[in-house]
């Protein structure tokens, strides 16, 4: 991967946001640098990250024997002083999708999701594929874990994402704080999540009745990080339960359950500050 050209990335629009990176990395318009979280010295997994303490310990991710924050210095670009963490949970993950959005220099780390899935929204973006798109946001799930990425982005990456994710149609998206669930520094991003089999629903809520693997990193203070979620029409609503992408990808999930109309409201399956 440390040589591959980030418009090498597999990706298809139809396949979106599949493949994802299999470690942290940093993206870069001329290569992907894979990126190895600190030993557990630096802070442990009892710890809660926030400000800097946050900062001095993403900073020490190193490719090879150089520091991320040193990276970022060769690349000439912000420093992560500089940057903001957003959590991302689709294409944005893809290096090939942030190569075609000339998004330049940034840093991705694995991160756990814990209480909180990603899901299908319940909308299209037709600008790559017919009939469209899918994109992902978040709703909760009491006992749920799986990895996703947290970009550390600069103000002005962090109004092209959005008016990406937007396409033309203003509040589409939401920026927010989660208000619940919890998020932690991941180092395995091969990091399976629960399986369909695991997740149980009394016909009102879903929850995760497995015990969650041991944590690898330690917690992020959710009033550190930003995400962006869909909130036109909601996530999609199958029969009163969540298409969670992990258990189903967007070609199967647009031809064999989607239904348009069929939604969540976005704050009805997710809390916020």
């Amino acid at each position: 991967m440390d040589t591959q050209h980030p418009r090498l990335w597999p990706y298809s629009a139809n396949n979106s946001p599949l493949p994802l990176p299999i470690t942290s990395v940093l993206v870069t318009p001329e290569r992907l640098l894979s990126l190895v979280p600190p030993d557990e010295g630096v802070a442990t997994v009892n710890d809660v990250l926030g400000g800097q303490t946050l900062l001095d310990h993403v900073s020490t991710y190193t490719h090879g024997e150089v520091a991320l924050a040193s990276l970022l210095d060769q690349e000439g670009v912000a420093g992560l002083e500089e940057r903001r963490p957003l959590l991302v949970l689709g294409e944005l993950a893809n290096p090939h999708r942030l190569a075609m959005m000339n998004m330049g220099v940034l840093p991705l780390l694995a991160v756990r999701l814990e209480g909180v899935c990603r899901t299908w929204s319940d909308g299209l973006d037709a600008r790559d594929a017919y009939p469209g798109v899918h994109h992902v946001t978040l709703a909760r799930t009491p006992g749920w874990w799986e990895v996703s990425f947290l970009a550390w982005a600069t103000k002005e990456q962090l109004k092209s994402i959005r008016e990406w994710l937007e396409n033309g149609v203003r509040s589409s998206w939401r920026p927010v704080k989660l208000a619940e669930g919890g998020l932690r520094l991941e180092a395995d991003a091969t990091l399976p999540p629960p399986s369909e089999a695991d997740v149980a629903w009394d016909g009102t809520q879903e929850r995760v009745e497995r015990e969650a693997p041991p944590p690898t990193g330690p917690s992020l203070d959710l009033g550190e990080v930003m995400a962006v979620v869909h909130t036109r029409v909601g996530c999609y609503n199958h029969r009163g339960r969540l298409a969670r992408c992990v258990h189903i990808n967007q070609r199967p999930f647009h031809d064999n359950l989607f239904r348009k109309g069929s939604s969540f409201r976005w704050d009805d399956v997710l809390s916020t500050r």
